[in-house]
């Protein structure tokens, strides 16, 4: 192999590397000791990703002929793009750059600076090693489908949806309820303004509904995700609504004759019922019914039929069956949602156990004007006005025992509700918190105005929650026994109703959800962003975006924010007509490959066909997203990853240790 020029370059980072490593001495011994292995050039530099850290590559490239270039700094993940870019401007091939991390895996996981120098010394080695046997590279183009799927029919749906289809480009929305709008619709008020949110949600809804762009698909979920960037296949079942809705003209009748009442356990969170035909809510989009098989008297009985007998559209339809849609989309946004946390969990707040124990969405719906009891506030009895409230901070929230995270949401909500309470019925309210939390816009001026209001704030964790005893002055009250930390004293207050102020999790099928999208969640359930900061809306799957609480917890704001910026990046990417993917990899050697199929049951990505006829295995580059799993799955050797040869990491092993072999020679530390 002909000897390679190679230029190192050792990036400070401000104080982050060079404040544990000794950076100039890291490439001095670069320039002097590696220069056997090609080493021409080794430079330092404050910022090696500024533009002028890029331009002191850039030059060399050009000056001394450089062929091969390595950079250590900080994660490939945060800069790899970056410096290939430089190497691409100076006319060297970007996937002859190899990036070595010395800030994540030396800077901040050491403090010995001589220890942390010389692992950076081995780790520059290892890289220098690797780099010799890098190859050129061209990144794979693939054409784009204009057409985007949005899944999920909340506020960061819609926005995105809007986004996309306001743009000019063709959208699929998919929501698996009867109407879109999310929890957004189940709410009153919104914080910090307190303006209606049917009000500003339902326009929203309704150009969603009639945007000549969208193809909405509600009462339907996807089953199966098959493609990859630019060209994905997606099967869609669409539950009957036993309805036919090119009939239907939403006039009510139906469900005004159907005789048959249940419990809302959906959009009145349980509080009220609706009849077995039904509409979730009023400005529902589309406004069509849809039966409810499993509580219908036709299904259960073969009887009734009312609301088929009354429709003056003939619109009923109970032979309809579900159907299985296949769409072809580009790229596609998840906005699933959130499920709201089961109080019941928390046993000692009494929630399911104590009638006056609520959670925060049947608050919602008891002080929504459209709610079961039209906005008024009453206690389980449906008459009594409370004239003491309890509002608990953190129920699931920033728990050991629960949910470690912040739910975002809780702080602001609970102070919501403090002001509504007050508002409808001139009750006492105490606020129990751990920290009040109000960062974003206005949200302390209303957090001083709920003070100012004269609501009672108690710094503290409630310990539990009980009936009063019986033959005491407070009996029929609820007692909630806290510690009020600002104060230094237990305390034991009397209310007349609890509101527990529940945290958001990920939905129940949050897993199923990842594994058809191929994508991972964290440790608390989240999807997973590309980057949590400079990347938040994409994923580690090319062509995915998320937005809303599919992420983690967040507000509307932040929501529809969100949900703009993945339509963004969609539309960017349509505009591009194509898109450039990374070249790295997996390749079969088919003349090796012994037919096994090990590897097409391993492959995350479902990237790897195989052919009957010749009992081989084969590669989809374009699905493909270079993980390596097959590579080392493969009991013949048959499937090489481009960028990650053997060759390519043998050597890495080798220039790390030949560089602390030569190390503790140089300390005459005995070798074993």
């Amino acid at each position: 192999m002909a000897q390679e020029k190679i230029g190192v370059y050792v990036c400070h980072c401000g104080s982050n590397i060079a404040g544990t490593v000794d950076v100039e001495d890291v490439a001095k011994w670069a320039a002097e000791q590696l220069h056997h292995r090609g080493v021409v050039v080794a430079r330092d530099y404050k910022f090696m990703c500024s533009s002028l850290g890029q331009e002191l590559i850039e030059k060399d490239i050009k000056q001394l002929g450089l062929t091969r270039v390595v950079v250590a700094a900080c994660s490939p993940h945060l800069h790899e793009r970056t410096f290939r870019t430089a190497c691409k401007n100076a006319g060297l091939n970007p996937y002859l750059c190899e990036l070595v991390s010395i800030r994540e895996q030396v800077s901040w996981v050491h403090t010995d600076k001589v220890a942390a120098t010389e692992k950076a010394k081995a780790i520059i080695s290892g890289g220098v090693e690797r780099v010799i046997w890098h190859e050129a590279l061209e990144p794979l183009k693939v054409p784009i489908h204009p057409a985007t799927l949005v899944v999920g029919g909340g506020i960061a749906g819609i926005q995105a949806a809007l986004e996309i289809a306001d743009a000019g480009f063709p959208v699929y929305m998919v929501e698996r309820e009867p109407s879109i709008g999310g929890h957004m619709a189940q709410f009153d008020k919104t914080f910090p303004t307190l303006d209606c949110s049917a009000c500003i949600l339902t326009p929203k809804m309704v150009d969603v509904g009639n945007h000549p762009n969208i193809t909405l698909m509600t009462w339907s979920e996807v089953m199966r995700v098959d493609g990859y960037v630019g060209n994905f296949q997606v099967t869609v079942r669409q539950k009957p609504r036993y309805v036919k809705t090119e009939l239907c003209t939403g006039c009510g009748i139906c469900q005004e004759k159907c005789p048959k009442k249940v419990i809302d356990e959906v959009f009145e969170a349980g509080l009220g019922y609706r009849k077995v035909v039904y509409t979730p809510f009023p400005q529902a989009v589309p406004n069509y019914p849809v039966i409810d098989r499993e509580n219908c008297t036709y299904f259960i009985k073969g009887t009734c039929k009312a609301c088929q007998k009354f429709c003056p559209t003939e619109a009923i339809d109970f032979e309809q069956k579900e159907e299985f849609i296949q769409i072809d989309v580009g790229q596609i946004i998840l906005a699933t949602g959130y499920d709201l946390f089961d109080p019941r969990k928390i046993a000692q707040y009494g929630y399911g156990r104590l009638a006056n124990v609520f959670s925060s969405l049947e608050f919602e719906r008891f002080t929504n004007a459209a709610g079961p009891t039209g906005g008024k506030l009453y206690l389980r009895d449906g008459v009594t006005v409370p004239k003491t409230v309890a509002i608990i901070h953190c129920s699931g929230s920033r728990d050991k025992n629960y949910n470690n995270y912040c739910s975002n949401i809780c702080c602001m909500q609970s102070l919501k509700f403090a002001h509504l309470a007050k508002e409808k019925t001139g009750a006492e309210v105490y606020n129990f918190y751990i920290d009040i939390r109000t960062p974003a816009k206005a949200y302390d001026e209303f957090y001083q105005r709920v003070l100012e209001e004269g609501t009672h704030m108690i710094r503290g964790r409630v310990a539990e929650v009980t009936d009063a005893a019986r033959g005491t002055k407070d009996e029929g009250k609820l007692i909630v026994q806290v510690e009020d930390t600002l104060i230094g004293k237990q305390r034991r207050i009397p209310v007349d109703m609890v509101i527990l102020s529940a945290a958001l999790v990920p939905r129940k099928d949050h897993h199923e959800t990842a594994r058809m999208f191929g994508l991972s969640c964290s440790s608390d359930g989240w999807l997973i962003e590309r980057h949590p900061k400079l990347d938040p809306v994409a994923t580690m799957t090319e062509g995915i975006f998320i937005a809303g609480c599919a992420q983690g917890p967040k507000d509307i704001p932040a929501s529809v924010a969100q949900g703009a910026a993945a339509a963004a990046r969609v539309i960017g990417k349509i505009q591009q007509h194509e898109i450039a993917m990374e070249p790295v990899r997996a390749t079969v050697d088919q003349e090796k490959c012994s037919g096994c199929r090990i590897c097409n049951n391993l492959c995350p990505f479902n990237a790897i066909l195989f052919h009957e006829d010749r009992m081989v295995s084969e590669v989809n580059p374009a699905l493909c997203q270079g993980c390596g799993t097959c590579v080392a799955g493969c009991p013949a050797g048959a499937i090489t990853g481009t960028g990650f040869s053997n060759e390519q990491v043998l050597a890495q092993i080798d220039g790390l240790l030949l560089h602390n072999i030569k190390h503790l020679e140089m300390e005459a530390v005995p070798v074993p």
